[in-house]
């Protein structure tokens, strides 16, 4: 079964250099120098790693079958696999073990069929394919935490969830919204306008 162990980013320099989108917990080995991985697709590799370095704790990589910035430019989007069995570490899994398994609440209820791992960048979610009780499937992102994933049971061919109300589509009734009281002015100048920046318009920044 393989494994990805990163998706290649952009371009860094004119060297060949790429960033690494990282889906490996133990980088300093699968990405050690000298090491040929195969890619998907197949067509793209194999790849020879022939240095490694961290800038801004990014993960930068050159191959020896990239020498310059228009051929790294031509690898972006590209993974990096390994073959690799079923994980041996507790509370560790590879995605291809998790795909497929049936997706259960605490009380036994079907929800429906993980679909995915997906590595965001504030933690791990589980992306499942949730059938609602209208015959309707939506899919939906659960964090991956033991607070809401009490239960991941490879062998048994099941995940249990636990969660918050309205996390998922089936419970969007449970989600409670506080709202401001009548006459209140939270949000908004006492002449009713809302909060903009000193140009006067909205700040588009997050």
């Amino acid at each position: 079964m393989e494994l990805v162990v990163a998706r290649i980013g952009r371009a860094h320099g004119l060297r060949g250099e790429v960033a690494l989108d990282l889906r490996t917990d133990d980088p300093e080995t699968r990405l050690a120098v000298g090491t040929t991985l195969a890619t998907q697709p197949p067509a793209a590799g194999p790849l020879t790693v022939t240095r490694v370095r961290l800038h801004q704790d990014r993960w930068l990589v050159t191959f020896a079958e990239a020498a310059d910035r228009t051929a790294a430019e031509a690898l972006r989007g590209v993974e990096l696999v390994v073959e690799a069995d079923a994980s041996d570490e507790e509370d560790a899994w590879y995605p291809h073990e998790l795909q497929g398994l049936r997706v259960e609440l605490t009380d036994g209820t079907v929800v429906g069929e993980l679909v995915a791992l997906e590595h965001l960048p504030a933690q791990d979610a589980l992306l499942v394919a949730e059938k609602l009780p209208d015959g309707t499937t939506v899919r939906t992102l659960v964090p991956f935490v033991r607070a809401i994933v009490p239960v991941v049971d490879v062998a048994g061919g099941r995940v249990v969830l636990d969660p918050p109300g309205g996390l998922l589509a089936r419970d969007a009734d449970a989600v409670v919204v506080d709202l401001p009281e009548p006459g209140g002015t939270d949000g908004a100048d006492a002449d009713g306008d809302t909060d903009t920046d000193d140009a006067g318009g909205a700040d588009g920044e997050r």
